[in-house]
């Protein structure tokens, strides 16, 4: 079933439990009030009436969750998704804030570009926040006005899934954004070392006859770009962390106190290489798919709170894009549906606390969005879902432009139950 209600004058959470660190009720279940889209009551039972009542019993709140990296292809390549799809399956997926990334056509490397974005989300259902480039037509070459950007509205900003290869430009950009307390994003790969790779560089890279992309591209990078950091006392944000000895830097750059925060794809915790053997092109993604060694290192850092947030990496493509010889096949998959259900399941000893800072706090926190706290007086952005209750998607019930998925029809533990962002309530 799915309900929208659009401001009504109050609107009345019956039985939901608070899952929120920051919250006085954090781990309690009560009746939330919610007036004018900021929360008036919190109570064991609220005896008044309400204009919109929801019964929400088994099922947990908590600050709306955060998507940090995610492409939703407008302007420029809308047959393969829009802000108002993409959006749509972001909400879907649980998500009430994501970052869109400036790898449009034209690219979000101006003022002009930001405000496109800021002008489409105020008709959007949840919150579209653009990321700017770090560079002029993300070319690697000159800075990007940054500050007219960030003053505009620009959340973050970052090249893409185009990593700024200069390591002169990435020393600038870190100093540049230092004037307004900015944040870097940067996907690691260093680019001139297989710069033709396909998969992981390895032995079923050689078995399978493909050109092999070698974890040492995304080690360097990430060893580079921490060195910057501590030249440059900036904030880093690394996202699409796929290997072993990457999360060890990060973990000992962090021990160090540096600013230094990172995210992982929920597709990097599920499938390995080996999941490639058939050339499904699905699985093609950038950075690829490691070993068994790196997944294991990758949840091991989720576990220990070494990774920050979970990012989906948001990447739809066309059936022509998919539909084709591996070699020539576009990476990307559309995951922002399944993200949730797929961490929950993958690890279901994190505590209710762990899995609301993976997708909700650490980003608000990273990226100066907010607390959103579950506390009277506080404005409401919220996420409901249920750890027990099963997804199972299918493409027909997506609702992304685009089917590149691998995690179609399959079961996952973990289920996003709806939403409360800008005033509306949505259940699934």
């Amino acid at each position: 079933m799915h309900l929208n209600f659009i401001d009504p004058m109050t609107i009345l959470l019956r039985q939901v439990k608070i899952t929120d660190p920051r919250s006085p009720h954090n781990g309690l279940v009560k009746d939330i009030l919610i007036q004018d889209q900021v929360i008036s009551s919190i109570t064991d039972h609220y005896k008044g009436k309400a204009d919109q009542e929801f019964d929400l019993n088994q099922v947990q709140a908590s600050p709306g969750w955060v998507d940090p990296f995610v492409h939703f292809c407008d302007p420029g390549m809308e047959h393969r998704e829009t802000l108002v799809t993409g959006a749509s399956a972001a909400q879907h997926g649980g998500f009430t804030t994501v970052f869109a990334m400036p790898n449009t056509n034209p690219c979000t490397d101006s003022k002009s570009q930001v405000s496109y974005i800021l002008q489409q989300n105020k008709q959007l259902p949840i919150h579209v926040l653009p990321l700017g480039a770090l560079s002029k037509k993300l070319e690697g070459k000159d800075l990007a006005e940054m500050i007219d950007m960030h003053q505009t509205g620009a959340v973050a900003f970052t090249d893409g899934l185009i990593p700024v290869q200069s390591t002169l430009l990435f020393l600038k950009s870190l100093q540049y954004v230092k004037s307004f307390d900015g944040v870097v994003i940067q996907m690691p790969i260093d680019k001139s070392l297989g710069s033709l790779g396909l998969m992981n560089e390895g032995i079923l890279s050689t078995k399978m006859g493909l050109a092999g992309i070698p974890a040492i591209a995304e080690e360097l990078m990430i060893s580079r770009d921490i060195e910057l950091l501590k030249y440059t006392q900036s904030k880093l944000h690394i996202t699409g962390v796929s290997t072993a000895k990457g999360m060890e830097h990060i973990r000992k750059a962090k021990k160090e106190g540096l600013s230094v925060t990172c995210s992982v794809t929920p597709y990097h915790l599920f499938f390995t290489e080996e999941d490639l053997k058939d050339y499904n092109t699905l699985l093609k993604v950038n950075p690829p798919l490691r070993t068994k060694a790196d997944q294991k290192a990758l949840l091991k850092g989720i576990e220990d709170g070494t990774i920050d947030c979970i990012s989906s990496h948001h990447m739809p493509q066309d059936w022509d894009a998919k539909t084709i010889e591996f070699e020539n096949a576009k990476a990307g998959i559309a995951s922002i549906e399944t993200c949730f259900a797929t961490i929950n399941h993958l690890l279901p000893k994190l505590t209710d606390e762990q899995l609301v800072s993976l997708f909700s706090t650490n980003a608000r926190t990273i990226f100066n969005l907010g607390a959103a706290v579950i506390k009277e007086g506080e404005n409401a952005d919220l996420t409901f879902f249920s750890k027990t209750e099963t997804t199972l998607l299918s493409q027909k019930d997506s609702k992304s432009k685009s089917a590149n998925s691998p995690f179609w029809d399959l079961s996952f533990t973990g289920k996003v139950k709806g939403t409360f962002v800008k005033g509306a309530t949505t259940l699934f």
